[in-house]
């Protein structure tokens, strides 16, 4: 062969092998960038499952730290005092963390007891007509007449969940405390709790209470004031 067609060849290959580089290039560029989609899938991937175990692990350590604590809460009463329950949440869990939520979050503050009956009851907790109103959420009804085992019965001292008569699952921020046995009420509304100071004060405002009508109804310039609710545990 000559040179000149040497160096044609030559040319030629030269030419082939950056053609074929470039492609090779190409597929490169195309390649890299997959490889970095599903690196960062995959890392998403196992940060999501990292924070799902961190949450699971947290959540089942409020639970144990839940059930190993006695909780109480300290009802202040504007002109009267405190009422100290002691809450049950192996009775009514669910109860107990509904009411626990609420007072942390100081829905009850300022709030009243609107309905009270002499050798009955004392009931409050009511938001109707307050910007607190969307706070409260129905929760489901923890006694036996809506399938769950609460042993709490309505003793003097008791206190529970106030509901709507026909529905079951229609408590949400509304509790009254029993100022004498009830037992009729057992196993027909969600008893959460016991009071263990403080009977003196339920006593009192049950006595002092004026009704407007036979239903308990408290004029709204009357109604006991609750300035406070706080949950502490040992």
């Amino acid at each position: 062969m000559s040179k000149k067609g040497k160096r044609k060849a030559q040319k030629k290959n030269n030419a082939q092998q950056t053609t074929a580089n470039r492609k090779n290039n190409e597929s490169k560029s195309k390649i890299i960038p997959i490889v970095v989609i599903l690196s960062i899938i995959l890392c998403v991937i196992a940060a999501v499952a990292i924070i799902m175990t961190i949450m699971s692990n947290n959540q089942s350590d409020m639970t144990n730290d839940k059930s190993n604590k006695t909780y109480y809460a300290d009802i202040h009463i504007k002109d009267y005092g405190k009422i100290t329950v002691k809450l049950d949440p192996s009775a009514a869990p669910k109860t107990v963390d509904n009411f626990i939520n609420l007072a942390n979050s100081k829905f009850y503050d300022g709030l009243t007891f609107h309905r009270i009956i002499k050798d009955f009851m004392m009931q409050g907790g009511d938001a109707q007509g307050t910007e607190k109103s969307s706070m409260a959420k129905n929760i489901v009804g923890e006694f036996k007449q809506n399938g769950y085992d609460n042993p709490i019965s309505h003793v003097r001292g008791t206190i529970s969940m106030a509901r709507v008569g026909g529905d079951p699952d229609s408590a949400d921020s509304q509790f009254f405390i029993v100022h004498k046995d009830s037992l009729y009420l057992d196993g027909q509304y969600a008893a959460f709790g016991t009071v263990t100071e403080g009977m003196d004060v339920v006593d009192r405002i049950c006595e002092e209470a004026q009704p407007v009508d036979n239903d308990g109804t408290i004029a709204e310039d009357q109604q006991p004031v609750i300035n406070s609710i706080r949950i502490r545990s040992e």
